[in-house]
């Protein structure tokens, strides 16, 4: 039942009626049995700043940022975490001593199956990453906490991969961090321990597409991992053909999953969230098993 006492959470994105962030959270909010409401917050651009002094006034705790606002949202902000400010982006935020603070848990979304369910020792494995977007700065700076020994950035455009590779100089990810275009994937993919996709290739409607072909899948080692950062269709064509060859394969589900319980954790400062709850919630709303 809401009230006036019931505290408000969000997420804003333009558009942002898609979003499961409501789903996961409502069901984590339910079973804990807290006076909260989390709700999606459509804002167009124009408008971010003057939702962001109206999310003050009316006393939001916190907020997810999705697309288009990760970065832009970053100037209305009185502090950034160092972890937000090596990625580039926000896409949490804290209402703090009457301050907004802004961090990043896509980190924290990317890394934990690769803590936890397929745990390795990474010092001595290689990361290949395909595409050079806004995610896989989040999955470059996961792999590089995980440990890894090198990590590859693949994308089409030149000048793109060059200020991608620029973007992290003077961080100590610059000396693990190699960047390529697309044809350079033949020689890379013997190595690749984990191959994570970060494009939109076998998303909705390109259903039935995969970034890489079954051909050049084959050529993964066999004890590698295939990450989709996509979780619908689940599993994606990619990880079909990954999961056809014999090697590991990782959804994008559980990354918005523990994304989000890393965030629960900001705004209820508590350690205590029930993931299994978040994790079904999204499920039973996507219609899985």
């Amino acid at each position: 039942m809401i009230t006036g006492k019931t505290k408000l959470l969000g997420v804003i994105g333009h558009p942002v009626e898609h979003s499961l962030s409501p789903v996961m959270h409502n069901a984590a909010i339910a079973h804990l049995g807290l006076d909260y409401v989390y709700l999606p917050f459509p804002i167009a651009p124009e408008n971010l700043e003057a939702a962001i002094a109206g999310f003050a006034a009316v006393g939001v705790v916190g907020f997810s940022v999705t697309i288009p606002h990760k970065q832009s949202i970053m100037p209305f902000l009185s502090e950034i975490t160092p972890i937000a400010q090596a990625i580039g982006a926000v896409n949490t935020v804290s209402r703090q001593a009457h301050q907004w603070v802004g961090t990043n848990t896509d980190i924290e979304g990317f890394i934990a199956p690769l803590q936890t369910t397929y745990q390795r020792d990474w010092s001595d494995k290689t990361a290949v990453i395909l595409g050079n977007g806004g995610a896989a700065r989040a999955v470059v700076a996961g792999c590089h906490q995980l440990g890894f020994a090198k990590i590859y950035v693949l994308g089409r455009n030149v000048q793109k991969l060059q200020a991608f590779c620029n973007s992290w100089s003077n961080s100590p990810i610059e000396e693990n961090l190699q960047v390529g275009t697309w044809d350079e994937l033949a020689k890379l993919i013997y190595q690749a321990d984990l191959l994570v996709n970060t494009i939109p290739i076998g998303m909705y409607p390109q259903v039935d597409e995969s970034p890489l072909s079954a051909d050049e899948i084959k050529n993964l080692p066999p004890d590698a991992i295939a990450y989709d950062l996509i979780y619908i269709p689940q599993p994606t064509r990619f990880l079909q053909l990954a999961e056809k060859h014999g090697v590991i394969a990782i959804n994008g589900l559980e990354m918005l999953v523990q994304q989000g319980v890393a965030a629960l954790k900001i705004w209820l400062q508590t350690e205590i969230v029930p993931v299994d709850v978040m994790r079904q919630a999204l499920k039973n709303q996507l219609g899985l098993d």
